[in-house]
């Protein structure tokens, strides 16, 4: 969600883009945003995934008036607010109630209220029920009309967080399981809106501030690529993962024009549910950035993780479920909320060599981030590490976490393939930008090696078989696990993605 902002923001209020157009996360647009900066879309939906990480429930009055002062505190120095949210927002005391009073008399002044403002920022109310599509339902609607009374709203709200649970437990894109939760008159209207989106593209919405247009765009660039099965993207070029489908539409969102930013934030939080955080572009992650400041990728995928966690779902509708003194003890030492991961009890976490066919990569175990040669400026992290574990010399931007588990069954890694040759254009980016690197996992066992192997054989112009050999000798105790050796043998190397580009220091 927070890439799709990212990413249409330097587009805000353009024109439709050409099909083969290139699309970057330039910034710049109307409000001079930076590179990797979110807008209005991303920021107004961190104080509800705040809400839900810290265990708190999003039926509850209280916890609401906590999230709409949120906004109310952003919304006085944000430099994107829409007007329909700057008016309600603005006009009262920063309380639910309060607000819902505005909204409603905005509505019955304008006729109108049918912004996209609240489906933009929605998609973390999915994560607080996954468990309850029933309680989820009507929390999305309710935090819909907190500022926007329109049924058009709600709906789009109800319609896109049922998606998006959907696409998390089923691993599928499909924006029709909700329609059973509307009220029965207005689901052959969604029905058709759907029709005409799908057969559509998102430049055919020129009223995409209107929530059922942006929806419709939003929805027109998921189903527009066939990169998911393999095949060209709008841009001409081929996807070779599934994962890549994620970029691919995103891309389309934006060249759709106009409204770019709110769209592709839409389509990046159901797009994200499906295929997960390993399907985001280092090159992404690296400088994605917004209000608060400070804030950055891995936090996200911190946040995200601990909104999703069934455990604290059933905890806040049962708090004996888990007692609220041993989740705070147990999160303090373990990911993802650990500053710290202890990983001295797993053995061998002091290994370090050189890349054999770069100097400037050195490949190394967890242990050696406490004690980081001076001359690493770039970190490339495969395990989990702790919020502070890398040291706070090294620029934020220069440090990349992948999601890779050291497991065979293949459901561990559903993105393997588009993980690993995204983390090794990720190192490659850094090297061109002068960076010297350190590639670890926990031992340097399996990850670090097929890493450091694909490397050599995508960057460095070594056949796989002897980089993979070459890797497997200079790490004292590297054994690949038998998965990743067999995604690195058997298949050709495609050349790296367009726009996996060094950025400047």
């Amino acid at each position: 969600m927070a890439c799709g902002d990212a990413l249409g923001a330097g587009y805000e209020f353009d024109p439709p883009l050409a099909s083969d157009a290139s699309v970057t996360m330039k910034g710049g647009g109307g409000f001079d945003w930076a590179p990797g900066e979110w807008t209005d879309d991303t920021s107004m939906a961190v104080p509800i995934v705040n809400a839900i990480a810290a265990g708190h429930d999003l039926r509850d009055e209280a916890v609401l008036d906590e999230i709409v002062a949120a906004w109310a505190l952003w919304a006085r120095t944000a430099p994107d607010v829409g007007n329909q949210l700057r008016a309600v927002l603005s006009r009262t005391e920063p309380t639910a109630s309060a607000v819902r009073v505005v909204a409603r008399a905005h509505h019955d002044r304008h006729g109108r209220s049918g912004g996209n403002g609240s489906l933009m920022r929605t998609a973390p109310v999915a994560l607080a029920y996954l468990d309850d599509p029933v309680a989820l339902a009507a929390v999305a609607r309710t935090i819909s009309t907190l500022t926007h009374f329109e049924t058009d709203a709600g709906d789009a709200c109800v319609l896109w967080c049922l998606a998006i649970r959907h696409a998390v437990l089923e691993g599928t894109l499909d924006v029709r399981v909700g329609l059973d939760a509307l009220p029965a008159d207005r689901r052959a209207l969604w029905e058709a809106r759907f029709v005409v989106a799908e057969a559509g593209v998102p430049s055919d919405f020129s009223r995409n501030g209107w929530v059922v247009e942006a929806l419709q765009a939003a929805w027109s660039a998921i189903v527009q690529p066939r990169s998911a099965s393999g095949g060209a993207s709008a841009a001409g070029t081929v996807s070779a993962t599934p994962a890549g489908h994620l970029q691919d539409a995103l891309e389309i969102a934006v060249r759709g024009g106009r409204d770019t930013d709110t769209v592709a934030a839409i389509a990046g939080g159901l797009l994200g549910a499906r295929y997960g955080a390993s399907a985001v572009p280092a090159a992404w992650r690296r400088i994605v950035h917004g209000w608060p400041d400070g804030l950055r990728a891995d936090e996200l995928v911190r946040r995200g993780v601990l909104a999703a966690r069934a455990d604290g779902g059933r905890s806040r509708r049962n708090p004996a479920v888990l007692d609220r003194r041993a989740r705070k003890d147990r999160l303090a030492t373990t990911w993802p909320t650990a500053d710290h991961l202890a990983y001295a009890s797993s053995g061998h976490i002091s290994t370090l060599v050189r890349h054999p066919h770069d100097d400037g990569v050195w490949l190394g175990a967890v242990g050696i981030l406490d004690d980081l040669p001076a001359e690493i400026d770039a970190v490339v992290s495969l395990c989990r590490v702790g919020r502070s574990q890398v040291p706070e010399r090294i620029r934020v931007e220069n440090r990349v976490a992948v999601w890779l588990v050291d497991e065979v069954d293949p459901r561990a890694n559903p993105n393997l393939t588009f993980v690993l040759e995204d983390t090794v254009d990720a190192i490659a980016a850094l090297r061109a930008e002068g960076r010297t690197v350190f590639v670890h996992c926990v031992q340097a066992i399996s990850r670090t090696p097929t890493v450091g192997a694909l490397y050599a054989a995508r960057h460095r112009g070594v056949p796989i078989e002897q980089a993979l050999r070459e890797l497997t000798d200079a790490l004292p105790h590297a054994s690949p696990n038998a998965a990743f050796v067999r995604e690195l043998v058997p298949r050709p190397l495609p050349a790296p993605r367009p726009g996996a580009l060094a950025i400047q220091p």
